[in-house]
């Protein structure tokens, strides 16, 4: 007997088993992708005609780049000072706060207010439609101070060139109302259906509907072309170009931010960024502005009381002139005259700071809003009194930014509340105390006053009242001319503030689109149809349930796989007798020489064959293992023993009038039964007519008699039994046979029935039973299919047999199942 435990043995010996597993399994993965590569390639051409059909088709997307100088503010003097306090005043760049004003809703909802973007045209084309921007051929005026639709699409044909017909292409309207910009109602919702009371119009006409009036004027549009437009609000629009804006800085170091927007306009993005850039400068200048500005309405305030009293004082120096024909103070009067002036116009311009220290507490401790007018635009000249209020009218502006793109409760606008709050306090402090000084000095300037005022008691009356009237006229003079001149410092300011940024370079579109990528649209069109094909297959052949892979049989089965046969091409039943050189014959010689490893030192031989269902081969295979015998010299016989579905004797042309159900129903002896198959040394006994009762038959104590007594006249005998799979009797023959194969069949067999083979091993405890592949016609990567052969150098079909030639791999792989 040969045991299960010599497996690892016959796998050795046995030729056909190829050892290099970690090869075989990659050459089987490329085998088994490669015969399907007619659907590989057609999936990849499909991948890539979609993929230039969509090149092709796609609109394309451009990139428009701009860049922005942003000048780093020095800090002020004093300031280092608040930063060694730890105020907040860290002396941080302010990129990110010019990032943040580029990216503002309210910047470029200015911007789009001012390019007039809120009409969008459209040309169709074969498969798409085009946004058109320049050289417009009509021009569709909308009176956007009432309500609108917006958000749907109108079609527009040019009947001639005085008319033209409107309708509504795309219904998915909303209603824009001016009153609440920011908030859109669908129709349905107000019980409203958007519908045009009539389609065709005159140029110039107003098309009036329900929350919807606007005029079409033809600019360059020819009778037959078509249009399409829509209107949309501007605060959408903003949104819009806002989530396609892109702003960065070049690199960490640089202080410059590139602007970049994606869109299939080119002139459109450019405008956009161009006038982007524009309103943000033209912001920047309104905030320095705005200081001049406050600066002048404050001196305009004081010169509007101050001039009023300048007026009345110079009227009564006049008439007291003229009254008293004096016109000249004496040389002793002049010169107290001139040590008075002096003085009072000291006092003029402390007045002046202690009314702007005062405007400014008021300012601080009420909370109040608005601008801050600069100390030293009124002649104050503390550098840290300057720096705080020039860094809180900053920091107010910076809140202002951030509240209108965030709650009051984000980081950001509470980090910057509380360094205002820091500001303040400090510019309280220093305000108290310049409120202080200011009072002193102006104590000290009124007693040097006094002091000179009693020397103007020892000159004449009528010197005296001029030198007094003169006095309150040059004191009103003094503060007018003073105030004028700071005005015009503010005015000369105002005039020459310029942004402290800069435009670096305007906005350009590059020369290639960006989108869509082709070359990448190729690759994953390319790629797609590789995995999609393959993908399929993997599925495929996991969802199978079928034999067909040698090597996951072996795998599968507890007994080793002794052999495989190959697709019988021709109809022959009998290609080992018939056709001595095919593959199929080769297998056979194959399998005959395993059994000389297999039953050693035996010279009578019984091989059994079954399978687990009906049509997996066994019959054939059990014809052609006892032709191989036969030829080469042993008396050989094969036994028909399924008595259900007998099949041998149509493949020998026999009639099956008696056989095995013949001996074992009735006393006729079996050499009666015994019928020649036309060759020599090989007899065969058919299962015979049907029986009712077959299992019954086999299991008599006759049948292993007529069996031991074929035993001694026959040298081979083969068994041809029913599927062990549907019937039970044959399980009672394995104890009969020296050697039993079990037969599966490529591309038939179901991986399931493996274990039926198992059972018998396992629980069935059937010795030296083994396993064999028939019908492989499915090169896996093995060699072990069809299309090769082994040939004798005998010269082309001298036999009258034809000469099968091994393909090369790659013609193996490409051929199909």
């Amino acid at each position: 007997m040969y045991p299960n435990s010599t497996q690892n043995s016959v796998n050795q010996q046995n030729p056909l088993i190829v050892q290099k597993e970690d090869e075989i399994d990659l050459k089987v993965l490329l085998f088994n992708y490669l015969q399907y590569w007619p659907l590989i390639l057609a999936f990849m051409f499909a991948g890539l005609i979609s993929a230039f059909f969509f090149n092709r088709y796609a609109t394309s997307i451009y990139k428009i780049e701009s860049s922005v100088l942003i000048e780093e503010e020095e800090p002020a003097l004093g300031m280092d000072l608040f930063e060694s306090a730890g105020l907040g005043f860290q002396g941080k760049s302010n990129i990110e706060n010019e990032m943040g004003i580029l990216k503002s809703f309210s910047l470029a909802e200015k911007t789009i207010s001012n390019l007039n973007l809120n009409v969008q045209y459209f040309e169709e084309g074969f498969l798409k439609s085009s946004q058109i921007y320049d050289k417009l051929p009509i021009i569709v005026s909308v009176n956007w101070n009432q309500s609108q639709w917006v958000g749907g699409l109108f079609s527009i044909e040019i009947l001639s060139q005085d008319s033209f017909e409107i309708q509504i292409e795309d219904d998915d309207f909303k209603i824009y109302n001016p009153s609440d910009p920011y908030y859109k109602v669908l129709p349905e919702n107000i019980g409203f259906e958007p519908n045009l009371k009539k389609s065709i119009y005159s140029f110039g006409e107003s098309i009036e509907e329900d929350n919807l009036s606007f005029k079409v004027t033809n600019i360059r549009g020819n009778p037959g072309d078509k249009f399409l437009f829509r209107f949309t609000d501007t605060p959408t629009l903003a949104l819009n170009f806002l989530e396609q804006l892109t702003v960065s800085p070049i690199n960490k170091q640089a202080s410059i931010l590139s602007l970049s927007i994606e869109t299939p306009v080119r002139r459109l993005g450019e405008d956009y960024i161009n006038k982007l850039m524009e309103m943000y400068l033209e912001r920047e200048l309104e905030l320095k502005n705005r200081a001049s500005e406050s600066t002048i309405r404050f001196i305009e305030q004081q010169l509007s009381g101050i001039s009023d009293s300048l007026e009345f004082s110079e009227n009564k120096l006049q008439k007291y002139r003229s009254e008293n024909n004096i016109f000249n103070l004496s040389q002793e009067g002049s010169v107290i005259f001139e040590r008075l002036q002096e003085l009072e116009k000291q006092k003029g311009e402390t007045e002046v700071s202690l009314k702007y220290y005062q405007t400014l507490n008021s300012y601080l401790e009420n909370n109040q809003g608005g601008d801050l007018v600069a100390p030293s635009i009124i002649g104050v000249t503390d550098p840290l009194l300057n720096s705080l209020v020039s860094a809180l009218a900053e920091l107010q502006a910076d809140q202002i930014r951030l509240k209108s793109n965030f709650s009051d409760q984000a980081p950001a606008v509470r980090e910057n509340a509380t360094r205002i709050a820091n500001t303040k306090k400090q510019l309280q402090e220093n305000v108290n105390l310049a409120l202080n000084n200011t009072r002193n000095v102006l104590a000290d300037i009124n007693d040097r006053i006094q002091t000179i005022e009693s020397d103007i008691n020892a000159l004449p009356k009528t010197e005296r009242d001029l030198l007094g009237i003169q006095r309150q006229f040059t004191i009103n003079e003094n503060i007018y001319v003073y105030l004028l001149q700071k005005k015009a410092e503010a005015e000369i300011t105002k005039a020459s503030n310029m942004p402290k940024n800069a435009i670096l370079d305007y906005a350009k579109a590059g020369q290639e689109p960006v989108a869509p990528k082709r070359t990448l649209n190729l690759m994953i069109g390319f790629i797609l149809g590789l995995i999609l094909p393959i993908g399929f297959i993997t599925i495929k052949d996991f969802l199978n349930t079928k034999i067909e892979d040698p090597k996951e049989l072996e795998n599968q089965i507890k007994v080793p796989l002794i052999g495989m046969v190959g697709r019988n091409g021709s109809e022959d039943a009998l290609p080992v007798l018939n056709n001595p050189r095919s593959t199929v014959t080769e297998s056979f010689r194959s399998l005959r020489a395993d059994m000389s490893y297999l039953s050693q030192q035996k010279e009578n031989l019984t091989i059994l064959f079954t399978s687990s269902i009906s049509g997996e081969g066994k019959t054939f295979v059990s014809i052609n293992m006892a032709s191989v015998y036969a030829l080469m010299g042993k008396k050989t016989i094969l036994i028909g023993l399924d008595l259900r579905k007998p099949k041998i004797a149509e493949d020998f042309g026999l009639s099956n009038d008696v056989g095995m159900s013949t001996c074992l129903s009735s006393s006729t002896p079996w050499e009666s039964v015994v019928k020649s198959s036309g060759y020599k040394g090989f007899d065969v006994i058919l299962s015979g007519p049907i029986p009712p009762n077959p299992a019954e038959l086999l299991l008599q104590d006759k049948f292993s008699q007529i069996i031991n007594e074929i035993k001694q006249s026959y040298d081979v005998i083969v068994f041809d039994c029913p599927p062990v799979g549907l019937v039970s009797e044959t399980k009672e023959l394995f104890s009969m046979a020296d050697i039993s194969f079990f037969v599966f069949r490529q591309a038939y067999s179901l991986k399931g029935n493996t274990q039926i083979l198992n059972n018998l091993v396992e629980k069935g405890g059937v010795k030296k039973i083994y396993g064999i592949l028939n019908d492989v016609h499915i090169d896996k990567g093995y060699g072990y299919g069809y299309g090769y052969g082994y040939g004798y150098g005998y010269g082309s079909n001298s036999y009258g047999y034809h000469e099968e030639v091994q393909l090369p791999w790659w013609k193996r792989a490409l051929r199909r199942k």
